[in-house]
């Protein structure tokens, strides 16, 4: 007994001298710009730009809103034409553009009012995305230049949409597609949906697209092959008027757009890591990922070029 004491003791003190202290060197915050730019089909460029966050700087509404910059020259070109983009703020539009701003900016023309939003953009169409056509961003602010540019490909329109029940819940079911990807191209995808059922007051249910979750997937497993998909819906998931188990779900009777757009492969690179990023916050075990920009310079953020389809889904 007393052998195997000392033996134990011994281990003890074996594995006690083993351990050791690490130190890591966290390299200190260097603010950077952040770009958040987009043109597709018909549309006119918007570009945002703020200032990166320190990940311990607060994280409150007004700390958000002040990080945006005013000021910086940005131009965007076509290859033949050059305009330099207006920069316009939510506080201060001209009379009967609100809601050509509340699309820019992704909110409703009611909450314009509440946030000082600057943004950079252009109501001249000639500078307007066209498909095959390149776009290359200049940004130029305190004596820096960033640049990019995206391309705006043919667009790829689903097969067929369609609404499927579930078997638990007879009113209520995701929207499934059909596509056929093209075997002679990278093809990337973004999927954003808006419901158009009209309310009571007159009004749409959404004013705007909305993203589900993980919205972006491109042809690396599926090149040439048609296949079925489907998507949740992903405005449930903030209404409170919605069932927990109907989370996710359309309701029978909901009419939805689809907006199916194409995308160039270093946006989707960007996109897929960012999606993947806010997936997988807080998990001790995932795997660090660093979020690559197309925008030369210095910046982070992206420069993307979307080209739409859609198509609307009746669910019954």
């Amino acid at each position: 007994m007393m052998k195997k004491l000392i033996y134990f003791i011994g281990i003890v003190f074996l594995l006690c001298s083993c351990t050791k202290e690490v130190q890591i060197d966290i390299p200190g915050y260097e603010e950077k710009i952040v770009i958040d730019g987009n043109i597709e089909t018909g549309q006119p460029p918007i570009v945002l730009i703020s200032k990166s966050n320190d990940i311990y700087s607060p994280t409150d509404l007004n700390s958000y809103l002040n990080s945006f910059i005013k000021g910086a020259i940005v131009t965007v070109s076509n290859g033949t034409t050059t305009i330099q983009l207006d920069q316009i703020c939510t506080d201060d539009l001209p009379p009967g553009t609100e809601q050509i701003a509340a699309d820019l900016f992704g909110i409703s023309v009611d909450e314009l009012s509440n946030f000082h939003l600057c943004a950079y953009t252009s109501f001249n169409p000639v500078i307007w995305g066209e498909i095959g056509k390149n776009y290359t961003l200049t940004v130029t602010y305190n004596g820096k230049t960033y640049t990019s540019s995206t391309y705006i490909n043919q667009p790829t329109s689903l097969d067929s949409v369609y609404w499927k029940a579930e078997t638990s819940y007879p009113d209520y079911g995701y929207s499934y597609a059909r596509l056929t990807d093209n075997p002679s191209t990278y093809d990337a995808y973004l999927w954003q949906v808006k419901r158009i059922n009209i309310q009571s007051d007159g009004k749409p249910k959404d004013n705007i697209f909305t993203k589900t979750f993980n919205p972006v997937f491109d042809d690396e497993f599926v090149n040439g092959l048609s296949f079925n998909f489907f998507y949740e819906n992903p405005m449930s998931f903030d209404d409170s008027t919605v069932q927990s188990q109907y989370k996710g779900l359309y309701h029978k009777g909901d009419s939805v757009v689809i907006k199916f757009s194409k995308m160039n492969q270093d946006v989707y690179n960007y996109f897929e890591k960012k999606y993947t990023q806010l997936a997988t916050q807080g998990n001790p075990f995932a795997t660090p990922i660093n979020i690559v920009s197309n925008i030369s310079g210095g910046a982070l953020g992206v420069w993307a070029g979307y080209s739409p389809s859609f198509d609307t889904l009746y669910c019954q």
